[in-house]
C-alpha cells in the first residue's frame, strides 16, 4: 500500500509538471488555423506519458516512447514552420516528456527542473531584448571568456601541489583567477544594475568577503580606466576592509575560541573604522550633485587577474621557504610573510596552534597583527600601483587609518 501511494504521488508530479510547462505554452499558442500544435492539455498528457512508460515498461518502453514524441514534435514543427520557424514548443514537448519520466525517479528534481523550464519560456521576452539590446559585444565576449575559465579550465587544471616547497596548488591559483575576474565583474554588474553611486560601494562590501586585496586591485582598476568613478571605487575599496575584520571574526571564533576573544578589542576597532571612514565618502557620494558619466569600459581585466594570482604564488613560495628555514620558532615571520597574501589564512595558521595547545592565545595576538599589517601592505601597493594618484591618496589613509586602530586595540586591551 505504502508503495502504491508514493508511486501515485510521483505520477502526480509528472501530470504537475505538465501542467505547469503547459499553461505557459497554451499562453502562447494562439487561436485559429495558425496556432500552435501543443498547448496545456497536450503538455500534461505528455509529461504523465513519460511517468507510464517508465513506470510500466522500463527503459526500453520509455526509449521508444520518447522516439514516438520525437517523431509527432516533428511533425508538428514541418506543420507550422511558416508560421513559427522556432523550435521552442517542440523542444519544450521532448524536454516535459523526460521530466515527467524522472519524476517517477527523483521527483524534487524533477519539479524543481520543471519551474526553470517554466522560467525559461515565460522570460522569452525579456530573454532576447537582454541579449540583443542590453548585452554589448565587449560584454558577451568577456562573458565567454568567464565561462571558459570558471567551467572549462578550473576543472581540468590539477588538483594537487607542485613546484618547490609543495605550496603550490593549480587548480587553487586559478581558482583565485577566476575569483578575481568574478570581483570585477560583480562590480560591473552591479553598476550596471544600479548604477555606480551605490553599485561600486556595494559590491566592494560583498566582495571583501572572499579578497579585499583583488578587490582593491578591480576598484583601482576601474577608477584608472574611468577616472569618473574614482570616488564610488574608493568607497568600494574602503568597504572591502570591512568584510575583511567581519570574516576574520568568523574565522577565528570556528577555530579557537580563545584567540577570537584576544582578538576582539582590535578586530571592533578595526572593523569600526573601516566602516566609519567608507561612510564618509557614502555621504559624500549622496551629496554630490549630477552623476558621473563614464564609458561603460570591460567586465574584467583577464591579465589583472593572471598577474594576481603569480604574485599570491610567489609569496606563498618565499614563505614556505622561510618556514622551512626557521622551523616552528618562525611563525611570527612565516605569518607575516603569509598575510602578503591572505591575511586569514595568516589567523588561522596562528588560531590552530592556539587550539592546539602549543601557543598561548595572548602569544596569537603578535603574529595576527603582523598578517593583518603585512596585508595592509600590499593593499596599499596594490592601491597605488592599480588606481592611479587620485586613488591611491583617498584609499591609502583610510587603509593606514584601519590598520593603526587594530594595533592600537591591541594595546588597549593588553593593559
Amino acid at each position: 500500500m505504502a508503495w502504491t501511494d508514493a508511486l501515485a504521488v510521483k505520477l502526480a508530479v509528472s501530470l504537475g509538471i505538465g501542467l505547469l510547462i503547459g499553461a505557459e505554452r497554451e499562453r502562447r499558442k494562439g487561436r485559429g488555423p495558425g496556432r500552435a500544435a501543443a498547448g496545456i492539455r497536450t503538455f500534461a498528457l505528455t509529461s504523465l506519458a513519460g511517468g507510464l512508460s517508465l513506470t510500466l515498461g522500463g527503459e526500453l518502453v520509455l526509449v521508444a516512447a520518447a522516439l514516438v514524441v520525437g517523431a509527432l514534435a516533428v511533425i508538428a514543427y514541418l506543420r507550422g514552420r511558416a508560421d513559427d520557424p522556432g523550435l521552442t514548443t517542440e523542444i519544450a514537448l521532448l524536454t516535459t516528456f523526460l521530466l515527467g519520466a524522472l519524476a517517477v525517479r527523483q521527483a524534487a528534481l524533477a519539479a524543481g527542473l520543471s519551474v526553470v523550464v517554466a522560467i525559461l519560456l515565460a522570460a522569452r521576452t525579456g530573454l532576447h531584448r537582454f541579449v540583443s539590446r542590453v548585452l554589448t559585444e565587449e560584454e558577451l565576449h568577456d562573458g565567454l571568456v568567464f565561462a571558459a575559465a570558471a567551467l572549462v579550465v578550473l576543472p581540468l587544471a590539477p588538483d594537487r601541489t607542485v613546484g618547490p616547497f609543495g605550496v603550490l596548488n593549480p587548480r587553487t591559483l586559478w581558482r583565485l583567477v577566476v575569483l578575481v575576474m568574478g570581483i570585477s565583474a560583480s562590480g560591473y554588474i552591479a553598476r550596471r544594475l544600479l548604477g555606480p553611486r551605490l553599485g561600486l560601494p556595494l559590491s566592494g562590501l560583498a566582495s571583501g568577503f572572499v579578497s579585499s586585496v583583488a578587490t582593491i586591485g578591480a576598484m583601482g582598476k576601474r577608477a584608472a580606466t574611468e577616472p569618473a568613478l574614482s570616488r564610488p571605487a574608493v568607497a568600494g575599496a574602503v568597504f572591502s576592509t570591512v568584510a575583511t575584520f567581519l570574516q576574520m571574526a568568523v574565522v577565528l571564533a570556528a577555530t579557537s575560541h580563545a584567540t577570537f576573544d584576544a582578538m576582539s578589542v582590535p578586530l571592533l576597532a578595526a572593523g569600526v573604522t573601516a566602516a566609519a571612514y567608507g561612510i564618509v565618502f557614502a555621504v559624500r557620494l549622496s551629496r554630490a550633485r549630477g552623476s558621473p558619466v563614464a564609458p561603460i569600459g570591460r567586465v574584467f581585466d583577464l591579465k589583472t587577474s593572471i598577474l594576481f594570482a603569480a604574485t599570491v604564488s610567489a609569496v606563498l613560495m618565499l614563505s614556505a621557504a622561510v618556514n622551512q628555514w626557521k622551523g616552528s620558532g618562525g611563525l611570527l615571520v612565516a605569518v607575516t610573510l603569509a598575510g602578503f597574501a591572505d591575511t586569514h589564512a595568516a589567523a588561522i595558521s596562528a588560531a590552530s596552534l592556539v587550539a592546539a595547545g602549543k601557543l598561548p592565545a595572548s602569544g596569537a595576538v603578535l603574529p595576527i597583527l603582523a598578517g593583518l599589517t603585512s596585508n595592509t601592505v600590499t593593499k596599499t601597493v596594490v592601491a597605488a600601483a592599480s588606481g592611479g594618484r587620485r586613488f591611491a591618496w583617498e584609499t591609502i589613509p583610510g587603509l593606514l587609518l584601519v590598520i593603526l586602530a587594530a594595533w592600537a586595540g591591541a594595546f588597549v586591551a593588553a593593559r
